[in-house]
């Protein structure tokens, strides 16, 4: 088995399919359960439901990680959870009648980690398809299509009944069987399948030996399973994450998304982004303290007194410095009234035109003045206001928040910031999307979040720009006097 990780054996292997076969529709098959949903929770939650209904309390402070059994071996975790035997029977016959109801498969089911991101990610993939290969039985259809398109709606996943395969036997009747002719079941449709993650290690087997040429990647998700894995194939990939850091090249980022290096506020900070792919330079610009110039620094003289030896880089050296390197600038206002105009000032004497020009400002601080004067001097350029405070407003008051939104896109500001870390990000993401305004997401910590935002594709992404496995060390903006360290 490689030793490499499982998510940046998949990437090789898509891209070398996709560069195979150009034209063709490919297929990436998925298990349901301990696959894409993580069964722990689901017997957490029937077992506490007998507490519930019987008036025990051997269930009550179960938790997910306390169960290391395939969810058809309860008997095992009845015995390590000392639960006497004289009720083990009635629970397992409890467990067997419940565990598969509707109510249960819609409540109780969760996925795994990340999982349901790798799907997004090929399910946006020109040409490429997602598709489900499962054990479960005919019967369970609709339900589990439920389940599993509530879960992924807010990450834009919708799994299709035509891109399903299920037992057509019994409850668990030759599972294997039913495995490989989902394969063929695919493959008939004209699809060429080329990965299948399954956590059963017999279902790897089978499909196996029916693709003598390797074209479909076998990957074992190393979870909970009942059969044995002795004997796997040495082809079959294994793990238990699903880290977009391995599967996402810097490559393959979509394009449409404008991607904003965060606080270039210092030379060391500066170079990095000069050296780097990205376009777009964000700078923190304030009034310099004891002079007229305009300085770049994250905090203000009261959060951050000014420091003895401080140096810092002005606004009019910056700008030089991304105008004569092709480079486009984000300039986020820390005050109004004056800061505004010694900005409009300097940047018609570099000379940047509109399509290279993005302000962003707090409207406490610019004010409607401020942003109608930004509009005006640079009609086609791109400016921006945080709108983190109308997030609660945007979920559960929606139109209230429309007549403040509509406003300030009367002040000229025709995009809208949001940060990574506001509670409700997908659905006030979804709104803003459902209206048509264009969102900057901000604030994103790393680099798998930073994948993770890139799913949810909005118009901008900023980011310091400290991925390691890119080969970018952003520094960060200074903020609190803090930055990042290679």
């Amino acid at each position: 088995m490689s030793n490499s990780h499982w998510m940046a054996e998949l990437a090789a292997h898509y891209g070398e399919m996709r560069r195979r076969y150009p034209d063709e529709r490919l297929i990436i098959l998925f298990d349901v359960d301990g696959t894409i949903i993580d069964m722990r929770y689901m017997i957490m939650h029937v077992l506490q439901r007998y507490d519930r209904a019987h008036g025990t309390r051997f269930f009550r402070k179960l938790r997910p990680a306390d169960i290391t059994v395939h969810e058809s071996r309860i008997a095992d975790l009845l015995r390590a959870l000392s639960v006497p035997g004289a009720h083990h029977e009635e629970i397992l016959r409890w467990y067997d009648h419940h565990r598969w109801n509707g109510e249960v498969i819609f409540q109780a089911h969760q996925p795994f980690a990340g999982v349901l991101e790798v799907i997004r990610w090929f399910q946006l993939q020109p040409n490429t398809f997602v598709g489900l290969n499962t054990g479960l039985p005919e019967s369970l259809r609709e339900d589990t299509l439920k389940s599993l398109n509530r879960l992924g709606e807010e990450y834009k996943v919708h799994f299709s009944p035509a891109l399903m395969h299920m037992n057509p036997r019994g409850w668990e009747q030759e599972v294997t069987r039913a495995k490989v002719e989902g394969i063929r079941f695919f493959q008939q449709q004209g699809y060429r399948v080329f990965a299948f993650f399954d956590n059963e290690p017999d279902n790897l087997r089978a499909v196996a030996e029916i693709d003598p040429d390797h074209e479909i990647l076998l990957l074992h998700a190393d979870t909970l399973f009942e059969t044995r894995p002795e004997g796997m194939p040495s082809r079959v990939v294994q793990g238990n994450t699903y880290d977009l850091t391995y599967l996402i090249p810097e490559s393959a980022l979509p394009r449409h998304i404008q991607f904003v290096w965060h606080g270039v506020n210092d030379p060391e900070n500066l170079d990095q982004f000069l050296a780097s792919e990205i376009t777009w330079g964000e700078c923190d610009v304030r009034p310099d303290p004891i002079g007229s110039d305009l300085i770049l620094r994250h905090d203000s003289f009261q959060e951050t007194p000014l420091q003895l030896e401080e140096e810092w880089l002005s606004l009019e050296e910056l700008l030089q410095k991304l105008h004569r390197a092709g480079k486009s600038v984000k300039i986020d206002l820390k005050a109004g009234g004056p800061v505004v105009e010694g900005v409009l000032e300097a940047v018609r004497r570099i000379g940047f035109s509109d399509d290279r020009l993005w302000f962003n400002g707090n409207v406490e601080r610019l004010q409607e003045a401020g942003f109608r004067k930004l509009a005006a001097a640079h009609p086609g350029a791109i400016l921006q206001c945080p709108v983190d405070f109308l997030a609660p407003l945007i979920c559960s008051v929606p139109r209230r928040a429309r007549e403040i939104l509509d406003t300030f896109l009367d002040w000229g500001v025709n995009r809208f910031s949001i940060s990574w870390r506001t509670e409700n990000l997908r659905q006030f993401f979804k709104q803003m999307n459902e209206w048509d305004l264009p969102v900057n997401i901000y604030n994103v910590p790393d680099l798998e979040a930073f994948l993770r935002a890139v799913l949810m594709l909005p118009r901008s992404i900023t980011a310091d720009f400290n991925f390691p496995h890119w080969n970018y060390f952003g520094r960060g903006s200074g903020e609190g006097g803090r930055y990042h360290t290679r």
